[in-house]
């Protein structure tokens, strides 16, 4: 039986992360261990449908931290290692293999896994997706020998896959059911207006408000049938239709599950020194007083590092307070994220939203409730945080005029996660 002080369960962006702050806090030799199904040490997800897909980055450089620096530091990684039963209340996980670890600390870190189409032909060969380092293989694999791919989906993952395998010089074709690209996920439709109109000059097909019917081939697939009766080429697919929570271990355990695993405003479960991060983590948002789990990288890193500083804070620790926030990089553009647009009931743009420079700010009332920024001066991106988690009163006019610089935010009430 093995016995670690810190256990984190998954070896995702949390655990990677989590690790760093560790050893900046002082954590001793064998006091953390870190156990994953994966076969990979800890990695950044982004690179794998940017600049590892496009091939100017070898996956390897995802990794969020080498081998040495978990040797050095004495950390157990434990690859390929599945668990199979927990007793949480008594601290202690069985391994798949009968191994039995036992903690003081877990923090649960297992994510999601995608969701699987469901349509007739989704179980042929060159019917792909996207979250992992083998994931990431099989695509790239199929690009070098593929003319023709078909993303399903409009989100963010399908966006920059698209873009990644158009640079491979592969024709690309998009479908989803929604009326516009990435729509609400947070553009208006003059953003995703925007964006269509970036991506078909590129050579990328559009097809909006379709749905697939079924996939065809001989094995291997070489058609999707929509259901409008279309029929597409295709050498191979990329799917993006959501994700799952990883929560199925501890069904029937005593962790209160909806929609994730609830957490407090510390990130501990119902269960005393059992914890909770990332993807499956529904914690308190303090900043928008509303429960709130979120699937993005950002917020995978911060509660990482939130949770290893709590470890060494004793009795002067503080909630997690963290704005939310998200990134993309598509062909030669980049922008970010922060907030919650769902809270906005008004839209003001900074700059031309026809162009690839503009912001957009979602107000409710006089309070910057989010934003997106695009190529935009750095005095946009810096207020968009701030002006957030200030609460600060702007009016709308003062916010759409480019002439008016943003006004410095006040001192935020708030405690930084």
């Amino acid at each position: 039986m093995a016995h670690c002080k810190y256990i984190i369960l998954g070896g995702g962006v949390t655990a990677g992360y989590a690790a760093q702050e560790f050893v900046k806090q002082g954590v001793k030799p064998g006091e953390l261990c870190i156990i994953s199904a994966e076969n990979w040490l800890p990695y950044d997800r982004p690179p794998l449908s940017k600049g590892v897909l496009q091939g100017k980055k070898p996956i390897e450089k995802a990794l969020i931290n080498d081998a040495e620096f978990y040797r050095q530091n004495s950390i157990d990684t434990r690859l390929v290692t599945r668990i199979a039963e927990t007793d949480l209340r008594n601290k202690t996980l069985r391994a798949e293999n009968g191994e039995d670890f036992t903690f003081d600390n877990l923090l649960i870190a297992t994510g999601s896994r995608v969701r699987q189409l469901k349509s007739p032909g989704a179980d042929l060969g060159g019917v792909l997706y996207l979250r992992t380092t083998e994931d990431n293989q099989k695509i790239v694999a199929a690009a070098k020998k593929g003319q023709n791919a078909v993303i399903i989906g409009g989100s963010f993952i399908g966006s920059e896959v698209a873009a990644s395998l158009t640079q491979r010089d592969v024709k690309v074709t998009m479908v989803f059911p929604d009326e516009h690209l990435m729509q609400g996920k947070p553009h208006t439709p003059e953003m995703s207006a925007f964006f269509e109109s970036y991506f078909r000059e590129r050579g990328i097909g559009i097809m909006a408000g379709e749905k697939v019917a079924s996939l065809k081939g001989d094995g291997m697939v070489s058609t999707v049938v929509l259901e409008s009766g279309r029929e597409l080429p295709a050498d191979f697919v990329v799917a993006g239709v959501g994700v799952q929570l990883n929560t199925d271990l501890f069904e029937g355990s005593p962790l209160h599950i909806d929609d994730g695993i609830l957490v407090d405003e510390y990130l501990e479960t119902n269960v005393p020194g059992v914890y909770a991060a990332g993807d499956i983590a529904r914690y308190p948002d303090k900043i928008f007083d509303k429960p709130r789990r979120v699937e993005h990288w950002d917020n995978a890193q911060q509660q990482g590092m939130y949770w290893a500083r709590l470890m060494f804070a004793g009795k002067d620790r503080e909630p997690f307070v963290h704005v939310p926030y998200f990134f993309s990089d598509v062909f030669d553009l980049s922008w970010e994220y922060w907030g919650d647009s769902k809270e906005g009931d008004t839209v003001v743009y900074r700059g031309d939203v026809t162009s690839p420079s503009f912001s957009a700010w979602w107000l409710k009332g006089d309070r910057v409730m989010a934003a997106f920024v695009m190529a935009r001066p750095d005095a946009e991106r810096d207020a968009a945080q701030a002006l957030i988690e200030s609460g600060q009163s702007i009016s709308a006019a003062a916010l759409g005029d480019e002439k008016q610089p943003l006004p410095t935010p006040e001192t935020s009430t708030h405690t930084q996660g």
